[in-house]
């Protein structure tokens, strides 16, 4: 998902950075060290996917479903025979939720555990503290939930050559969060209260302003609040004063469970949306229940949905783990078998043969839709609105791209 949380202090991100930049100028080579033949030759039996993650910190529940989905696929391919009759290792690393620590696991996995492929972080700020080092070594490195347009593309258009995501980007969550408020909830005058040290958050409500008053609608109170805030009441008092028919609020779970609830609390009854930052069990905790009541969220799949692939993978997770798969439980799952086409259909582990085999994606179905992967090297795929009912996400509608 993505955002770019800012670090607390610029002189250590300074620091870790010409850190990896010394490493990096000393370990550019990596990728030639390591089997680059078939997959099915050489004498290296296993493939190691390295996983970025975020397993504790801020947003350690994105990070932490990402593993246990992505733990899942493991088992079953290697359960399968593996991948050209090579076994499947996941190498995880704890990026703890920070940009500096993002680097240095990147770091890490590629030149000490000489990863063939990583699972890139689940927030685009660290995906894009790894980059770097990913195009550096040539080491393909997909992210599951990454959704900022800059983790692919840079400023200047240029293309992230060795990363990749299968979630879609942000500026597709707003489209569909804006013509859901006003074609389905039929509303117009709405308010959008975003995260302002999140680009994850910014991007989302820049999508989402520009739709709305394309289609007719109006922004009648746009306020902004930072992560780690814990009292919104004041912010929220501006906002009910305008009197919108619906609050956008992207952001993640730890400060939107407690706008919810301080919305409620002041009597604002009228719909809450967001996007996929707010999926996390967690956010009932802190909202309750019932304050969750006429909200939504634009997410990547729902555990409610009636197809049958989706429904096996929902029971295959609650057997594994004994609880229904979340969005980043999917996507984790989903980003493990997007590297095994790729690592087959390029039939070697040599970094840029497999980058070349994941641009090359077309149709892929996987559990979270089936993506193509376009020019920008970003998921072209379809999107899941969720309803929270008494607390529990149930399934409203799938929208094509």
């Amino acid at each position: 998902m993505e955002e770019t949380k800012k670090l607390k202090k610029f002189a250590s991100l300074f620091l870790a950075s010409s850190l990896v930049m010394g490493a990096l100028a000393g370990c550019g080579g990596n990728n030639e060290s390591k089997d680059s033949g078939s997959s099915g030759g050489g004498d290296k039996d296993v493939i190691k996917i390295g996983a970025n993650l975020e397993l504790t910190g801020n947003v350690a529940s994105y990070g932490s479903s990402i593993k246990q989905g992505a733990e899942l696929a493991v088992e079953e391919i290697n359960k399968n025979g593996g991948i050209d009759g090579k076994k499947v290792e996941l190498v995880a690393v704890d990026n703890k939720s920070e940009n500096s620590e993002s680097s240095a696991a990147a770091l890490r996995l590629a030149t000490q555990e000489k990863v063939d492929v990583m699972i890139g972080p689940a927030t685009s700020g660290n995906v894009l503290a790894a980059v770097q080092i990913a195009n550096q070594n040539k080491i393909p490195m997909v992210t599951a939930s990454g959704t900022a347009p800059n983790v692919t593309e840079n400023e200047n258009g240029s293309i992230n050559e060795y990363v990749f995501r299968t979630c879609f980007i942000d500026p597709f969550q707003g489209v569909i969060a804006a013509n859901f408020a006003t074609e389905e909830l039929g509303v117009k005058n709405v308010a959008i209260f975003a995260d302002n040290s999140s680009d994850y958050a910014k991007g989302l409500a820049s999508a989402f302003k520009e739709q709305i008053e394309k289609n007719g609608g109006k922004v009648v109170a746009e306020e902004a609040y930072v992560a780690k805030d814990t009292d919104f009441k004041s912010t929220l008092t501006n906002i009910k004063k305008t009197n919108p028919e619906f609050i956008f609020i992207p952001g993640y779970y730890e400060e939107v469970g407690l706008i919810v609830k301080q919305a409620r609390e002041l009597g604002i009854d009228v719909p809450l949306m967001g996007a996929d930052g707010w999926d996390s069990p967690k956010l009932v905790e802190l909202a309750g229940a019932e304050s969750l009541n006429n909200t939504f969220i634009t997410n990547h799949y729902s555990s409610e949905d009636p197809d049958e692939k989706i429904q096996d993978f929902v029971k295959a997770f609650n057997d594994k783990y004994g609880e229904k798969p979340n969005a980043f439980h999917a996507l984790g799952y989903d980003t493990v078998y997007f590297i095994k086409d790729a690592i087959e259909r390029a039939g070697s582990l040599d970094g840029e043969k497999i980058k070349d085999a994941l641009a090359a994606t077309k149709d892929i179905s996987l559990i979270t839709g089936t993506f193509s992967v376009d020019e920008k090297h970003n998921a072209v795929k379809s999107a899941t609105i969720l309803e929270y009912k008494d607390g529990k996400q149930t399934f409203r509608t799938k929208i094509e791209p």
